[in-house]
Formats: C-alpha cells, structure tokens, sequence
C-alpha cells in the first residue's frame, strides 16, 4: 500500500483511538426532568471515565443557584427578574404536568420511593466524578445572576466561544 492509498476503515479506527471521549452538555432548561436528565446523562458518562462538560445558559442556571438567592443586580428590571426566577435544584418545576407545584412534589414523592436520587444528589455526584461546570456569563449578566447567586463549585464562568471549545473537542454533544 502506497501513502496515498489509505483504508478508510483503518483511519477512522486510528482517529477513534487518538480521540478523547468527551462530552459536552448544554443545560438551557431549568425544569426538574430535563436538568436531571442532564445530570444522568453527565454522571454516566463521567463513570465510564469520559471528560463531561456542562455549560448552564438561561434557564438552566437555575440548576446550580443557591436555594433562595436573590439579585443583587443594580437596575430594578434585573432585580425584579431575579425576584421572579428564583433558582435552586430543589425547587425546579416539572416541564409538564407541574400543577402549581403538585405534580413536583408527587414526582419527588415517586423518586423517593423508588430511591432516586434529586438533582442535588446527582450535582454532587457529577462533582465528585469531575464534571466540569461552567456558567455562561453572558446570561448571568442578562438575568442579573451573579457568582455569589450561584453553587461552590462551579469552575468556570465564561461565554459560548468557551463553550465551543469544549464542544469542538467533543465526541458527543447535547443540548437539554
């Protein structure tokens, strides 16, 4: 076989082999499911010793702040929105099926019983597996969420071209 005459088979096995496993996951939603989805999906992959990414926009930052944390966000508009979208991973509302609060509280029920564990559990799950989680800077300035508002532990707090980094690097990449 001559240099030029490559084995597609065997280039794409060689690639495979040099390329890291790393995923990323975009937190944009701040519902109960879908962020513990994410954090399933984070925790399993860190498991089976892929480099996990998570980068929390809009919504999805309401996941990693602290329970009760207001704005401390100078123009009344923002703190107002910080007054309204008060965060916390034990506070999340379902997608569907919310009620006004009652079918989160039978869904945390149901995960009670069945020994699942919250979204708290799993965020400390993911840390302790060496997730990274970074915080997109450019929606805690436009909701008026700050690093104080926000979870010990998150080690990054930067824009999309960080979060593209990681992205290009990785070998699956999901948006929740």
């Amino acid at each position: 076989m001559t240099a030029t005459q490559l084995d597609p088979a065997v280039a794409l096995s060689d690639l495979q082999v040099s390329k890291p496993d790393r995923v990323t996951i975009v937190l944009l939603s701040g519902d109960l499911d879908r962020a513990m989805a994410a954090f399933i999906i984070a925790t399993g992959a860190a498991a089976m010793g892929m480099q996990v990414t998570m980068f929390f926009t809009f919504w999805g930052l309401n996941a990693i702040r602290r329970k009760g944390a207001t704005s401390s966000a100078r123009d009344w508009l923002r703190r107002m929105f910080g007054l309204l979208n008060q965060g916390g991973a034990e506070t999340l509302p379902l997608s569907r099926f919310h009620f006004g609060g009652l079918g989160t509280r039978m869904m945390h029920k149901v995960m009670k019983q069945h020994r699942m564990p919250g979204v708290p559990e799993l965020i400390a799950t993911a840390m302790d597996l060496g997730v990274r989680f970074i915080a997109c800077t450019t929606t805690m300035g436009l909701m008026g969420i700050t690093k104080e508002t926000l979870i010990d532990g998150v080690d990054q707090f930067a824009g999309v071209t960080t979060y593209l980094a990681e992205a290009k690097q990785g070998s699956v990449n999901l948006f929740i």
